[in-house]
């Protein structure tokens, strides 16, 4: 007797197979045992599944098995959700909503298991990438389990995975506000400083890039400046971080001529981090600087920006660089 093939689909374009396991791979040879367990399956971001339950053969087959609606989460309904939900031990994660809140749900079913959102009143109406966002992390070590995401407020957030409680442990009372120890001052309600992609866990660390306004109208030659941090997954303790305009007296400083690296902002990783566990290698997709046409404010070739940048997953410190584009004027 052939069993019938169903998705799972949410009220936003997302659909989630439910498909049988497949034996494990290499860590970077896709996601394996039919989970999904980081935003692009492994942590080399490859985005495949060695699945073959669904093919050309049945594929006409499929039937949605439930639906989860989002209007509710938030004030106002959403409508460019990006999140890709990550399913680890039958319960699916995602974040939800034009507030990004987080759901845990079933699987199988779709029931909702738990929801956490936090309200960040003007702080969250400043912020430069709001809505659901494009994710989250799950880590688990030992009995712990933990989903990590970053709120459009710029707050790295750890959650029980089972409950959805804030961790008590982590950061205070669960949270850890991003623009504090960031080596500037950022206003803690109106700095324009955010993230859509998910934070990245890999050997107990979690690493968080950084996004803005879009850098094509700034509204002047000065801005937040796009440092990428790893955080200790138990604790949210600071253990890193890596400076993508450089500081004085670090590699990359003399390629800002007349101090332009003073002023100048952005170049953040706001795309999603990938990490080699096993060389315990990082690699950050560093953007343009400020001011994404016109390079007048800041002569030189103006590193790391335009930049992948490879750096040591336990100290940030940099192993390699390699500039795409010298001094970028074309975003």
């Amino acid at each position: 007797m052939r069993c019938a093939l169903r998705i799972a689909a949410w009220c936003a374009p997302v659909a989630l197979a439910l498909i049988a396991p497949a034996p494990r791979a290499l860590a970077q040879a896709g996601a394996s045992g039919g989970e999904w367990p980081t935003y692009g399956g492994d942590l080399g971001n490859t985005r495949y599944a060695a699945l073959d339950q669904i093919d050309a053969d049945n594929f006409g087959e499929l039937e949605v098995a439930w639906r989860f609606k989002t209007d509710n989460l938030g004030p106002v309904p959403e409508y460019q959700f990006q999140s890709t939900p990550l399913m680890v031990n039958g319960v699916l994660y995602s974040t939800a909503g034009s507030r990004r809140a987080v759901v845990a749900l079933d699987a199988a079913t779709g029931e909702l298991l738990w929801t956490y959102s936090l309200h960040e009143g003007a702080r969250g109406d400043a912020a430069p990438r709001r809505l659901s966002g494009r994710g989250l992390a799950y880590w688990s070590g030992g009995q712990e389990e933990r989903v990590l995401y970053v709120t459009p407020g710029y707050r790295l957030i750890a959650l029980d995975a089972r409950t959805g409680r804030p961790d008590p442990g982590f950061g205070e009372n669960g949270i850890v506000d991003l623009k504090q120890d960031n080596d500037q001052d950022i206003d803690l309600v109106t700095g324009e400083i955010g993230l859509h992609a998910t934070p990245v866990v890999a050997k107990d660390v979690v690493i968080v890039g950084a996004a803005f306004r879009t850098g094509g109208n700034p509204r002047s030659r000065s801005y937040v400046k796009g440092y990428v941090r790893g955080f200790a997954v138990r604790t949210g303790r600071l253990l890193w971080i890596f400076h993508t305009i450089p500081l004085p007296g670090e590699f990359g400083r003399d390629t800002w001529l007349n101090d332009s690296a003073v002023y100048t902002g952005n170049t953040g990783v706001w795309a999603q981090i990938s990490v080699d566990e096993e060389l315990e290698t990082v690699y950050l997709p560093v953007e343009a600087p400020t001011s994404d046409y016109y390079g007048g404010n800041r002569p030189g070739d103006n590193l790391f920006s335009e930049s992948l940048v490879a750096v040591d997953l336990h100290t940030g410190e940099r192993k390699w660089h390699f500039q795409l584009v010298h001094h970028g004027i074309w975003d």
